[in-house]
């Protein structure tokens, strides 16, 4: 995939999985699935890294590994994108 990019991760909401620091590569092109770890940006301007848990064709629910963590969900006209994680660099 040509649009493949890299993301440093910032936090540590992802832990045990992936650590402050961690590289991981993205693509925008991956086709999504229930249980895929992803980078989620809001129209807000907030970025994150979650587990999808649930999409549906107006609403999609995302999943801390961390506990400490809250769950989030958003309808998708509030997400400007969503990219599977296809590699991290520990």
């Amino acid at each position: 995939d040509e649009h493949v990019y890299a993301l440093e991760i910032a936090g540590d909401s992802m832990l045990p999985a992936y650590r402050d620091g961690d590289r991981i590569l993205v693509s925008p092109g991956a086709n999504l699935r229930r249980g895929d770890r992803l980078v989620v940006k809001t129209r807000q301007g907030e970025v994150m890294a979650k587990q999808l848990n649930r999409l549906t064709a107006q609403h999609v629910e995302l999943r801390s590994l961390n506990p400490a963590y809250k769950d989030m969900s958003f309808a998708l006209a509030d997400i400007a994108f969503m990219h599977r994680i296809v590699w991290v660099s520990q």
